[in-house]
C-alpha cells in the first residue's frame, strides 16, 4: 500500500484530539477532506484505525500500532530533513539546553564557548533551571539537553557523566574561618552570609540545607552574580558559599580565602542528560559530544 506522510500526521492528530472534527481544525484541513483521507487509509490497509462514539474517537488495539509506527515514521523524516539541511550547508538553527546555577556559572561556558566557535551557524537557548525543573523540560521536550545535580533521580531520562564539584566557603582575608582547613555549615551560622538572590535555584539549595542543618542564614546581602559575590566577600561584607571552582580563581585575584565544608552534601556531581537520542536534532547531538568530552 501507498502511504502518505500527511494521513499519517492525521492519524496522530485524531488520536491526540479524540475527534475527527477537532484534528481537521487543528490540521487545518476540510472536514470532508480529514474524514476521506481517514477513510481511505483504512480501506486501503484493511484495519479499522478507531472506534467512533458519541464521547469520540479511540484507536483499535490494531491502531495503536500503527499510532505508534507512524509516529515513528514522522519523527525519523524529520530527522532525515534536518541531516539533510546540515549537509546541504551551513544554516540557522537553535539548541535549547538548561542547567543549574553552578553548571552555567561556572563550567558550561568553556565547553559551550568552544562548540559555538565551530559551529557559528548554531545558535544557543540558555536557562537557568532548579535540577528537577531541568529533568521535567527534558522529559517534555521543552529542550533537548539538560544539566542537572547527580543526587537526582532520572528515572526513563539518559544522564552521563559531567562534572564534579563542591561547595565551599569563601571568607575575607584574616576572618576567624579562614585559618580552618575545613568546617561544617552549622559552624558557620553566626556570621553574615553574602548570598545569591532566593529565587535562584543553587541558593534555594544551600539556604534549605541551612535550615535542615539547624537554622536559617544570616543574609546580610543578595548580589547577582558569583563575581559580585565575592567582591563584596573581599570587602568583608560577609562570608559566603560559592562552588570550587568559581571560588578558586576568585582566591588567587582577591583577598579572600576558601574554607572546605565538611558536609557530605557539600560534595556534588553534574550530570548531562537528554531525552531519547534518536529525537536530538543533529546540532543537539553535536553538543552532546562537545559536553561529554570536554572534562
Amino acid at each position: 500500500m501507498h502511504i502518505d506522510l500527511t494521513d499519517l500526521r492525521l492519524l496522530l492528530a485524531i488520536a491526540d484530539a479524540g475527534s475527527l472534527s477537532k484534528a481537521a481544525e487543528r490540521f487545518p484541513i476540510a472536514l470532508s477532506a480529514a474524514s476521506n483521507r481517514l477513510r481511505g487509509f483504512e480501506d486501503d490497509c484493511g484495519i479499522v484505525v478507531f472506534t467512533r462514539s458519541a464521547g469520540g474517537m479511540a484507536p483499535t488495539p490494531a491502531g495503536r500500532f500503527i499510532l505508534e509506527r507512524a509516529a515513528r515514521v514522522l519523527s525519523e523524516v524529520e530527522q532525515l530533513r534536518a541531516t539533510v539541511d546540515e549537509l546541504r550547508g551551513p544554516q540557522r538553527s537553535t539548541v535549547r539546553l538548561a542547567g543549574t546555577t553552578v553548571a552555567i556559572s561556572t563550567f558550561l561556558p568553556a565547553a559551550l564557548g568552544v562548540f559555538l566557535a565551530d559551529h557559528p551557524e548554531v545558535d544557543l537557548q540558555l536557562e537557568e533551571r532548579t535540577s528537577r525543573d531541568v529533568l521535567q523540560a527534558v522529559r517534555e521536550r521543552e529542550i533537548e539537553i539538560g544539566i542537572l545535580d547527580g543526587n537526582v533521580a532520572t528515572g526513563d531520562v539518559i544522564s552521563l557523566p559531567f562534572r564534579t564539584d563542591r561547595l565551599v566557603l569563601l571568607v575575607p582575608a584574616g576572618h576567624p574561618l579562614a585559618a580552618r582547613p575545613a568546617t561544617r555549615m552549622r559552624d558557620a551560622f553566626e556570621y553574615s552570609f553574602v548570598c545569591l538572590p532566593a529565587e535562584r535555584p543553587m541558593q534555594h539549595f544551600i539556604e534549605a540545607r541551612a535550615v535542615q542543618s539547624g537554622r536559617p542564614l544570616k543574609v546580610r546581602v543578595r548580589a547577582p552574580s558569583f563575581d559580585a559575590i565575592a567582591q563584596l566577600v573581599a570587602q568583608d561584607a560577609g562570608i559566603a558559599m560559592l562552588p570550587e571552582a568559581a571560588a578558586s580563581r576568585f582566591a588567587r585575584e582577591l583577598p579572600v580565602g576558601i574554607v572546605m565544608l565538611d558536609d557530605t552534601w557539600a560534595n556534588r556531581e553534574l550530570r548531562v542528560c537528554f531525552s531519547d537520542p534518536t529525537t536530538l536534532s543533529p546540532h543537539a547531538e553535536l553538543l552532546l559530544r562537545y559536553l561529554a568530552h570536554s572534562g
